[in-house]
């Protein structure tokens, strides 16, 4: 029976405990409807391209709206309007894309210098699906000039009506509104992490029990999955800042991938928890999936920073060998947990009975303690992810 630090949670009773979920669903709700009410996550504007015959291959000369710091991002789709509409057509369409960012002397200097070919889908069922011309991951001009060219239009069987050029970007409003929101969960998350720590402050790590000791790892994590710099990307033209992001949320979600089997291995190892037979298992299977994550987020930068039509979700032959690596690890992960669970609940049927009323009220506790843990993350995140749905 491993000696632990007291702790507030054994003394709530289940009134408490339903209280603590029912003020979790009622923040869950409120961050839903801020979600709703809020400004709109993505700001469009339409360039919209008349065609005739003599048209189709002449290069679109596309300007961007004014652009700041706060609109993050900008995306340019197309969608190609055919003059029938039930017409069911697939065919890959190569494209001509040349990038140039607007100075404010007026000259127009190319995006990494050089003109990008592309092969795009062209997917059609009663109406074509939208196609990703361009997508600069951060924006060092407050304006931009785009030429498209399409090789491959002519040789369609069917007349085009109309191409439409959307401009995409993130709603200036909704970054100033993000900007507060992480700063006060930041502001919050610190201050848990402080009282946590001073709570403790007077007990040996010997008596922590080993929930308190992943708590004082994944209090500071969750900090940094909240991103105390975030607002450098706002007040430096580079995508240091997104990757600084990107990392420290694969770095969090893995910590408490690790948690989890860490917990449910620790309801049948007692004690002293070896590093060589007890967490270096877990370190590497987690440690692969983290390694597989950033390694998959830098790719992706990397490629965009120096190609803005480079798309993940189109180009995908040089991810086939790491995705498949990534779901087989994946796959192992779960597996395991499986098998730790299963392992933990045969292991309290065995146990005598006052061994196992102990063992399953500390497996109680140990549920509701994650789960309110789990219950904080997700009221800290959502302020973000029902913004993002809620807006699409």
């Amino acid at each position: 029976m491993e000696p632990l630090a007291p702790m507030r949670l054994y003394t709530l009773s289940k009134r408490h405990f339903v209280l603590v979920f029912v003020v979790f669903f009622i923040c869950f709700g409120l961050t839903v409807f801020i979600g709703i009410a809020g400004p709109n996550v993505i700001e469009t504007s339409v360039a919209r391209t008349d065609l005739n015959n003599s048209l189709k291959l002449k290069p679109f000369n596309l300007s961007s709206p004014p652009l700041s710091t706060y609109n993050q991002q900008l995306w340019l789709t197309c969608v190609v309007e055919l003059d029938q509409h039930d017409v069911s057509l697939k065919k890959n369409v190569t494209m001509t894309v040349k990038v140039l960012g607007v100075v404010k002397d007026g000259s127009t200097p190319y995006v990494n210098n050089q003109v990008h070919n592309r092969t795009r889908l062209l997917s059609c069922a009663q109406k074509c699906s939208e196609i990703i011309v361009a997508h600069l991951g951060y924006l060092n001009y407050t304006q931009y000039n785009i030429f498209v060219s399409f090789e491959d239009l002519n040789k369609l069987t069917y007349t085009i009506q109309n191409i439409t050029f959307t401009w995409k970007t993130y709603n200036p409003t909704f970054s100033q509104v993000e900007i507060w929101f992480r700063f006060v969960f930041v502001v919050l998350t610190f201050m848990v992490t402080c009282l946590f720590a001073h709570s403790l402050r007077k007990f040996s790590m010997r008596d922590w029990g080993i929930e308190q000791k992943w708590m004082s790892i994944l209090l500071p994590l969750l900090l940094l999955y909240n991103d105390p710099f975030f607002p450098l990307s706002f007040l430096v033209n580079s995508w240091f800042p997104g990757m600084l992001d990107d990392l420290f949320q694969s770095l969090f979600l893995c910590a408490l991938l690790l948690f989890w089997l860490c917990v449910y291995h620790g309801i049948r190892v007692q004690g002293e928890r070896k590093c060589l037979t007890f967490y270096l298992p877990k370190f590497f299977i987690v440690g692969l999936l983290w390694l597989a994550s950033v390694t998959l987020g830098i790719w992706q930068t990397v490629n965009e920073v120096h190609d803005p039509t480079y798309q993940y979700r189109v180009d995908t032959g040089n991810f086939q060998g790491m995705k498949i690596f990534f779901l087989v690890v994946a796959t192992t992960y779960i597996l395991y947990l499986l098998f730790l669970i299963v392992r933990a609940c045969s292991e309290l049927r065995n146990m005598p009975y006052v061994a196992l009323l102990y063992s399953t009220y500390a497996l109680e506790h140990k549920f509701y303690r994650t789960t309110l843990l789990l219950s904080c993350q997700l009221i800290i995140r959502t302020q973000q992810n029902s913004y993002h749905f809620m807006g699409y």
